[in-house]
């Protein structure tokens, strides 16, 4: 293991006019208890120029990795398969942390650490100090990512700080030739199966969600990443408790078949039943999405 307790990774594609910025958070951070890993997915931009000019500044430790592009979830891949440290989290290239995020993810860990939990879960903010969605009631001192949501009725995105060895052992995301995109709440949900994520209510990072950003512009991201999409759903439909949730990733799981061309969706799935059921309003979202899409590139 390495000598620091915690990764930041951060995964980044043509973003060096934000990247500074994350850079200059770390920087400022009050403990210095940690590495940055930054895996250039390909960018063509000068990021990897900028980073080699940070690495010989010397201020923290900077690991770079390039790889030739294959998305956010490859890139999740190629970080997973690097880290040596205790804990890892990951900061988007467009997204800073507060100056003390990582002492105060240290000095909860130390305090609370344990072999039964996976890691951490943390707020996300906005600049103004808001945070996205809600805080974690006083109560909840552990849960599941999913109970989080489907349970406990939490919302909004919020800052997952793993304990490597864990995160390690589950499968890395899926490759799909020709796509650039599988959820990772894939593997966040795989762990739900096994560990609990202690707490902190603490803002981690802050948030600034890009007009060009995978959490914006989802309607063109179903679009160019069915086979992701669908496998997505196929999986969420034996994880989920919730019924509501059931039903959407039906929907959607045609709504990606039919969009990828496969006639063998209903025997592939792990709800046929509901899966019929689904083939009219998944049709229906997919001739909505078609529409959205060709209208988004009409008015571009």
């Amino acid at each position: 293991m390495s000598e620091k307790t915690l990764t930041v990774f951060t995964p980044t594609y043509n973003r060096a006019h934000t990247l500074k910025r994350t850079y200059q958070s770390l920087c400022r951070q009050t403990c210095k208890d940690f590495e940055w890993l930054i895996v250039d997915d390909g960018s063509s931009d000068g990021t990897e120029s900028l980073v080699k000019g940070w690495i010989a500044e010397g201020i923290i430790p900077i690991r770079y990795i390039w790889q030739e592009n294959q998305g956010m979830h490859g890139a999740h891949n190629t970080a997973y398969n690097n880290i040596t440290t205790e804990l890892n989290t990951c900061i988007d290239s467009d997204d800073w942390m507060p100056d003390d995020a990582v002492e105060k993810i240290i000095l909860f860990w130390k305090n609370n650490k344990s072999d039964r939990v996976a890691g951490i879960i943390g707020l996300d903010s906005f600049a103004d100090g808001s945070v996205i969605g809600s805080d974690f009631p006083e109560w909840l001192h552990s849960t599941t990512l999913r109970d989080y949501y489907e349970k406990y009725g939490g919302r909004g995105d919020k800052k997952l700080v793993y304990r490597t060895e864990v995160i390690s052992k589950y499968p890395e995301y899926p490759l799909f030739d020709n796509e650039r995109y599988v959820g990772l709440a894939y593997k966040y949900y795989l762990i739900d199966g096994d560990y609990k994520l202690l707490t902190l209510n603490e803002p981690l990072v802050i948030v600034e969600y890009q007009d060009e950003g995978s959490s914006r512009g989802m309607w063109k991201q179903y679009w160019n990443n069915p086979k992701g999409f669908a496998f997505l759903r196929k999986f969420d439909m034996t994880q989920t408790k919730s019924i509501r949730r059931l039903c959407m990733d039906n929907i959607h799981y045609v709504s990606h078949s039919i969009r990828s061309n496969n006639p063998h969706f209903i025997a592939e799935s792990p709800k046929k039943c509901l899966t019929l059921l689904a083939i009219i309003p998944g049709s229906l979202l997919y001739l909505i999405n078609r529409i959205k899409v060709k209208r988004d590139s009409l008015f571009k």
